[in-house]
């Protein structure tokens, strides 16, 4: 067997309404006061009432920020920072979306340490530790919650990370109830998101390890047979409780097996174009694989039917190519665009982006297939 680390959120707490217990949780570490992190939309909507009631019950003061903002700006995390240290707090917790859940570790690290959040872009950086944290994702998507990284959009718009096992929270929260009624197309961009971290982990050139496959396979098991419940039926809490599920394995499974390609190309969109995480996954994954078959269609193939299970039988390139062809179905299915030229992008912004994904390395050294300027420009061109 080949060596391998694997690291993990310590604990994983899921059950309905489990949110309520974050205050128990956040007592029992001796916590007094607690920045929550969140946004306007998840406090309006009511879907952060248990955590804060349960907070309250537990004698646990809350100092909350709810301005965080898609793909989050370095400015704003820096901005909380100083907020969060003003109010004297030591803990941290965070119900919403990705974007919150990065935006909450980074915090918890940055209230910890003199260490500039320049100097921690980057693997294995950041020096010290972090507060108390726990994590309760609002999306089954971006599996934020048990993977040690933040992803941090710099005044140049391009995206960088900070990974580090210090961003791994204490406590995953999977709460079915703070996903129900999620629009469908979030609903499904953040699903596909969750697809593209169990794939490109099971097809990761570096690090891959027989843990992190067996995660991902079970989380493509999950996403695959519930995705279309969940987006159809909003009110179906076990499809919910699966999808999250299955977001978080898949979590775990890349935070081992890292990402790749995909990510690579999809950051860009994200950073130039302000398209949502898992939309811009959705958009490039067929393309991206369609040039990684060369050297993945086993891996495809060994997926394929996981995913769509009419594909059971067929032969390996018979599963690959019908797994590339059923992602581009997947999306425009689930009410999603698929096209960069409905989110805005032209023909004159692709060498732009071209040149923002080959900026990053830390992703695209991960692909099975050596990426090029020259093969980004014609994913991007085919996917236009």
């Amino acid at each position: 067997m080949n060596a391998f680390a694997f690291q993990t959120t310590r604990s994983v707490l899921s059950d309905v309404g489990a949110t309520s217990k974050i205050g128990e949780i956040m007592a029992a570490r001796g916590c007094r006061k607690i920045a929550f992190v969140t946004d306007d939309i998840i406090l309006k909507l009511g879907l952060a009432d248990a955590a804060l009631d349960g907070l309250k019950k537990a004698g646990v003061d809350v100092w909350t920020f709810s301005d965080v903002q898609p793909d989050p700006p370095e400015a704003m995390i820096l901005e909380a920072k100083e907020q969060a240290r003003a109010e004297g707090v030591d803990g941290v917790v965070s119900v919403g979306g990705g974007s919150s859940l990065d935006t909450a570790k980074l915090i918890a690290i940055l209230l910890n340490t003199d260490q500039p959040i320049a100097d921690m872009y980057g693997v294995n950086l950041v020096r010290g530790e972090r507060l108390p944290l726990v994590l309760a994702p609002t999306t089954a998507g971006t599996g934020s919650e048990v993977t040690p990284i933040s992803i941090v959009t710099t005044g140049t718009n391009e995206k960088k990370g900070v990974v580090a096992p210090q961003l791994l929270p204490d406590y995953a929260i999977l709460d079915a109830e703070l996903t129900v009624g999620l629009p469908a197309p979030v609903t499904a961009a953040t699903g596909i998101d969750a697809m593209v971290h169990a794939i490109e982990a099971f097809t990761s050139k570096r690090l891959k390890n027989v843990v992190s496959d067996c995660l991902a396979k079970q989380a493509l098991e999950l996403l695959g047979a519930n995705i279309r419940a969940a987006c159809h039926t909003p009110e179906d809490r076990k499809a919910r409780g699966d999808m999250l599920l299955g977001s978080m394995l898949a979590g775990m499974a890349f935070a081992n097996a890292p990402v790749a390609a995909v990510h690579a190309l999809a950051y860009p969109l994200g950073g130039h174009f302000h398209v949502p995480h898992g939309l811009s996954n959705a958009l490039v994954l067929p393309y991206v694989m369609e040039f990684n078959m060369p050297q993945a269609q086993s891996m495809y193939a060994e997926l394929a039917p996981i995913i769509f299970p009419d594909l059971a039988g067929k032969s390996e390139q018979a599963c690959a190519q019908g797994l590339v062809e059923n992602f581009h179905k997947l999306g425009p299915e689930l009410g999603m665009q698929s096209r960069l030229a409905e989110v805005g992008v032209s023909h004159n912004n692709l060498p732009t982006l071209a040149v923002d994904a080959m900026k990053q390395e830390r992703l695209l050294i991960n692909n099975p297939r050596e990426m090029t300027y020259d093969a980004a420009l014609d994913i991007y061109t085919k996917a236009l």
